[in-house]
């Protein structure tokens, strides 16, 4: 009785052992994960995560801040590096930061993010593109060699808290709303692509007519139309007045155009006597009526006297 017992209580204890091994491995695998687990949460911790919530943050102290992709091939190539570069920012006297793009498409087009990825480095609201070696010595030597106050910072009309690229921040969000609706249009109802681009039409004009009704209100609120008065044109008519002497002058110039007239027919009286005695005294001599050069010729003497008389009068 004795000896069964014992063995049946050896043999209890090795299955025991066994499966208190088995779990003992179990329990160390998974305390090693949360530990590494925890290790890699506390070295992320230092990199980081910038959002359009709090992105006024780096508007302080000095930053690197990263701009990627998930799916970018060259952004995972960074980010070992980058996350070593977090691991030393408290001994760089640094803040590290990180921007998906993807997930904020306003914080990519406030710092007008072209390609990825992107480093931009800040310094007390200056902010400076980075585009020297992306290794991490060369990052930290960019820091710690102050290379970075050779570059020029980014001019104020390009700057991420600038009246203009606040507005292209908005730009991107409406862009990446209207992508999202589209997709939804033709995904989730079954809409063609045609029929998406023209509902986008539609509302497009709608939303221009609108917009175009408003400013004119606006603009008629602001400075009202005045109604039309007809004028009442005053013609003045402005007599020229005369001078005495201006009279006198008068007088005196018709006066000796008459003078000139009186003298003009004296002398063609005169002429006109001479040669009708002239011509009497031929037509006595010769009972011939006068020739018709004699005429012409005397009708040439009178005009001549006519213009006389008229340009002096």
């Amino acid at each position: 009785m004795c000896s069964c017992s014992s063995s049946n209580m050896a043999g209890l204890t090795r299955a025991d052992m066994l499966k208190y091994g088995r779990r003992s491995c179990w329990i160390s695998a998974v305390l090693l994960m949360l530990a590494a687990r925890a290790v890699a949460q506390t070295d992320a911790s230092n990199v980081q995560t910038v959002a359009d919530a709090n992105w006024t943050l780096i508007l302080h102290d000095e930053w690197m801040i990263k701009f990627y992709a998930p799916w970018c091939p060259a952004c995972q190539h960074l980010q070992t590096d980058w996350e070593n570069l977090g691991r030393q920012s408290e001994s760089l006297g640094i803040s590290v930061g990180r921007v998906d793009v993807t997930q904020q498409p306003g914080l990519s087009g406030r710092f007008l993010v072209t390609t990825l990825p992107t480093i931009f480095h800040a310094k007390d609201g200056n902010f400076r593109k980075y585009v020297s070696s992306r290794t991490i010595e060369d990052i930290q030597a960019y820091v710690v060699q102050k290379k970075w106050a050779m570059v020029e910072p980014v001019p104020g009309w390009r700057s991420p808290s600038s009246l203009l690229m606040s507005g292209m921040a908005y730009l991107f969000r409406l862009s990446v709303w209207i992508r999202q609706i589209h997709t939804y249009l033709m995904n989730t109802l079954g809409i063609p692509s045609w029929g998406s681009y023209v509902i986008f039409a539609i509302i497009t004009l709608f939303m221009g007519l609108m917009l175009g009704l408003m400013l004119v209100l606006i603009a008629d609120c602001i400075w009202p139309s005045r109604p039309k008065h007809r004028e009442n044109k005053t013609v003045v008519i402005v007599k020229e007045e005369v001078s005495e002497e201006e009279v006198e002058d008068i007088l005196m110039e018709e006066k000796h155009a008459s003078d000139l007239d009186n003298e003009s027919e004296r002398v063609s009286g005169d002429d006109s006597t001479e040669e009708e005695g002239a011509m009497s005294d031929e037509d006595a001599g010769s009972d011939q009526p006068p020739s018709e050069g004699a005429a012409e010729s005397s009708v040439r003497k009178r005009k001549p006297q006519e213009q006389n008389t008229t340009e002096g009068t």
